[in-house]
């Protein structure tokens, strides 16, 4: 599938779920979830937002305004109860546990550790408060909205493979900067890019699983792989744009000098400036919104007592799919400039203007 196709797919799929309304708040007794805010019967709900981290900046910055914003669309007199776990798994819990006790209706939960949150999970039935896993899957939830992210990895590991052969090398070591451990969606990008990489004709030479998805941490490792790979590096695979910019930082100070194609996630603004400088290939465009607005219409239906609507399962839970792009110069404009997520004049800033120019950026 061509990235046009899959660009037409998912701006399909995103005006779909606009024209579709959100979950209606209703007030019947019958909509009463069994358990959970005082003003469940009357249609008002609580509903949490429990999100992982804010070193990736799409959560603050995209995810929670896109979330709030679309529940409050449709059930204005809802409350939102929200948290930002600082990609620590314990903090995540007693956040979970806080909003039960306030009364939440629903759990929407990004988890820290996919893992431990199980027993998020498990609280929550026990007071029988349905669970939304947004992002990443988690076991017994009752509901999962998130990319294919086997295909992400896909995506990132074709670009890249592509960008290495249209530089003239046949052969040669690749740098392959994963995930956060903890984080079950890593494994899957992990295994999409492997998928690609390992028959590629490329090695991959060395490998590390990034803790916290830390860009920090990106960059140490990868100066202390440079002196070792230097000679044959053709091509970094990074997970994220934030460990894509810990991996460009390490391999500029390294005097690594052209840089190698460097893959990344999330389309971060900074991301997307460095595929427009040349520092970076590509980037994987995950429309946010569409994921958020699903994500509030079926918080909205559980709490109601109804089902979510899904496509399929993932693990056992009802889930829904959204398809990745990967996003090159070449398409900026046909991607994140046109669904809105960033302005021309936002990513053309003065270091960026002659860049912009060159890449035909207006």
């Amino acid at each position: 599938m061509t990235s046009r196709t899959i660009r037409l797919a998912g701006v399909g799929l995103a005006a779909a779920l606009a024209a579709t309304s959100l979950a209606a708040c209703g007030s019947s007794t019958s909509d009463k979830p069994s358990t959970g805010g005082s003003k469940a019967g009357s249609g008002t709900y609580k509903i949490a937002l429990l999100l992982p981290e804010s070193k990736t900046t799409r959560y603050e910055s995209l995810d929670r305004p896109l979330f709030e914003a679309a529940i409050k669309a449709s059930c204005a007199g809802c409350t939102i109860i929200y948290s930002n776990a600082d990609q620590d798994a314990s903090k995540q819990q007693q956040q979970a546990e806080a909003a039960l006790t306030q009364g939440a209706n629903v759990l929407v939960l990004d988890p820290v550790d996919g893992k431990a949150a199980a027993s998020i999970v498990n609280s929550a039935k026990g007071s029988k408060i349905p669970v939304i896993a947004y992002d990443r899957v988690i076991s017994g939830a009752d509901y999962y909205v998130s990319f294919d992210n086997e295909t992400v990895g896909k995506l990132q590991a074709t670009t890249l493979v592509d960008a290495i052969k249209k530089s003239g090398k046949t052969a040669g070591n690749i740098a392959m900067i994963n995930g956060s451990p903890t984080d079950p969606n890593a494994a899957q990008f992990k295994a999409g890019a492997h998928s690609v990489l390992d028959g590629s004709g490329f090695k991959v030479a060395a490998e590390y699983d990034t803790p916290d998805w830390s860009p920090d941490k990106a960059q140490t490792w990868m100066e202390g792989q440079i002196t070792a790979i230097k000679s044959a590096l053709v091509g970094v695979y990074a997970a994220n744009d934030g460990t894509a910019g810990g991996a460009i930082a390490a391999l500029k100070g390294g005097g690594v000098n052209p840089l190698p194609p460097v893959t990344g996630q999330d389309a971060e603004l900074a991301g997307i400036q460095r595929v427009v400088s040349g520092d970076q290939a590509m980037t994987v465009y995950k429309a946010i919104k569409p994921e958020a607005e699903d994500a509030a219409k079926a918080a909205l239906a559980l709490a109601a007592g109804q089902k979510a609507t899904s496509s399929t399962t993932v693990q056992g839970v009802p889930a829904t799919l959204l398809t990745p792009v990967a996003v090159t110069k070449a398409n900026i404009m046909d991607t994140v400039v046109k669904d809105g997520i960033y302005k021309v004049s936002g990513i053309c800033t003065a270091s960026f203007a002659a860049a912009c120019t060159a890449a035909g950026l207006k």
